[in-house]
């Protein structure tokens, strides 16, 4: 399976990145049910870092993102999301070859995924500090034209303006 199927089915809730049941069930070819039941009996095997089930607010946003359709598509379940970890625990419960195929292209995935994140961010703190550095010194050479801009067109104003008050004959 290509990496890239997989990790446009990886979501982020809770500041994790995690993979939703029924995607699951629909990579490792078992019904969604079959995958819960699983789970549920080997429950002590996920805490809550591994998996976690999904709350209202989070099930709202899934649907307005496109995640799924409605929230008819869950059939009333609410649905667990899987971290890294909790993908790999899934691997000691579903036996099946197909399921431990692809829990290494999940792993992979999430591998690739997080380089992306640490080379994105390690950039997104260059550019931070380049703009830092070059943004003081164009403001300082901004005010500095600036200031010649006033300062010649003050010049310019004052030797314009007319003349009030006493004024002294220069011929003399």
């Amino acid at each position: 399976m290509e990496l890239q199927v997989i990790q446009k089915r990886i979501h982020e809730f809770r500041g994790s990145k995690v993979m939703l049941d029924y995607t699951l069930a629909e990579l490792y070819e078992v019904e969604t049910r079959v995958l819960k039941q699983a789970v549920k009996r080997n429950l002590y095997k996920f805490p809550a870092d591994f998996m976690f089930e999904l709350d209202e607010e989070e099930i709202g946003k899934m649907v307005s993102q496109n995640v799924i359709p409605s929230r008819s598509h869950l059939g009333g379940a609410k649905p667990m999301a899987f971290t890294e970890h909790g993908v790999a625990m899934l691997s000691t419960i579903l036996k099946s070859r197909k399921a431990i195929e692809i829990n290494i292209a999940i792993i992979r995935a999430f591998v690739e995924l997080r380089k992306f994140a640490l080379s994105h961010s390690e950039l997104t703190y260059k550019l931070n500090e380049l703009e830092k550095k070059f943004n003081k010194q164009f403001r300082d050479i901004s005010e500095a034209i600036n200031y010649l801009l006033k300062t010649g067109k003050q010049k310019e104003i004052t030797e314009n303006r007319v003349k009030i008050g006493f004024k002294v004959d220069k011929k003399k």
